[in-house]
């Protein structure tokens, strides 16, 4: 992943729908990577790859060379991504037992993930298998694996909650995934780059780096 020298603003535009945020971030993934898309939003990704890119999708479940979403006659419910959502398969798509896909993931086999999240710290670090509420259903899958073994940890998420509460954080106060794991974060107002000495903002959408910094409790950098 390049930085961008300088943050771009549109204060212009509307906040980002899904949607057109899965299409901001299919265009960062560089050609050729082998990607991960983690379930939920982040699937949205692979309708907006370019087809000649020779970016292969990996999921947990057993499989590469992953297309978009299967729909009508498409569907075949033996074919289905992590989320159990229904897929379609590309030219050269393999294969292969649940622990080999997981081994890739471990073994530092993928380039890219690209995963949801409930907080991101300013330091990188992502919560996003357990908010801690007693009613709540840990659900942590392969999380844990692919944010410490692909190169690149990309989040896709809400930058607010719907009472208005920062998912960007000082500290996260949800159980961790991993530490100091994410690279870059995607969300309908921005996108940003935590690091040790705060976040960097790298675009913003509906909204100014200067208004985001009275909302946000942490440090940004442009």
């Amino acid at each position: 992943m390049t930085t961008a020298a300088e943050c771009r603003e549109h204060p212009d535009l509307a906040p980002l729908t899904t949607d057109e945020l899965a299409a901001r971030i299919a265009r960062d993934i560089p050609p050729g990577s082998y990607v991960n898309l983690g379930i939920g939003q982040p699937t949205r990704i692979a309708e907006h790859l370019a087809p000649d890119a020779g970016i292969v999708l990996h999921t947990e479940n057993g499989m590469l060379g992953m297309g978009p979403a299967a729909t009508g006659d498409a569907v075949d419910p033996d074919l289905t991504n992590a989320g159990k959502v229904p897929v379609t398969e590309l030219p050269g798509a393999a294969y292969f037992h649940h622990a080999d896909s997981f081994a890739m993931m471990r073994g530092g086999h993928l380039d890219v993930c690209v995963l949801g999240a409930f907080q991101v710290s300013h330091h990188g670090d992502l919560a996003n298998w357990h908010t801690g509420d007693p009613d709540a259903i840990p659900a942590v899958g392969g999380a844990m694996d692919l944010a410490v073994g692909a190169r690149e940890v990309l989040v896709m998420m809400k930058l607010f909650t719907r009472d208005g509460a920062a998912k960007f954080v000082p500290v996260c106060t949800y159980p961790l995934t991993g530490a100091g794991c994410v690279s870059r974060v995607y969300t309908d107002h921005g996108v940003f780059e935590p690091g040790p000495d705060g976040v960097r903002v790298l675009e913003t959408y509906g909204t100014t780096a200067d208004a985001l910094g009275e909302r946000l409790g942490v440090d940004l950098i442009r």
